[in-house]
């Protein structure tokens, strides 16, 4: 299974990072899974595509994967993974289908 990022994934990880030093280590699991070719997470309905969001504890945290990392993937093809976004459930809400359609405008 082929991973592509999106810069919206990459802006955002990397400013997660600043903050939370063990977010990659953290999602190494999940990445590895989707690698795999495994589709981890709920289907996000509302989108018209191919859109999961998995969980992903904090250590950093200390919350467990409820108050952890949501990561918004999306499968282009059968074997290519777009990795949309990711977002500290701390710091934010619920992200909208409109902003998730949004991203998948960037990549097509």
């Amino acid at each position: 299974m082929a991973l592509s990022y999106t810069h919206a994934f990459q802006r955002q990880l990397k400013r997660l990072a600043r903050k939370y030093r063990r977010i990659r280590a953290d999602i190494e699991p999940i990445l590895e899974q989707i690698e795999a070719g495994e589709m981890p997470g709920d289907q996000v309905t509302g989108i018209g595509a191919t859109v999961f969001k998995v969980r992903a504890p904090n250590r950093d945290a200390q919350r467990g994967s409820s108050g952890g990392y949501r990561m918004i993937y999306y499968m282009q093809t059968s074997d290519e993974i777009v990795l949309l976004t990711i977002y500290s459930k701390t710091e934010q809400g619920d992200i909208s289908a409109t902003e998730l359609q949004t991203i998948l405008q960037e990549i097509e």
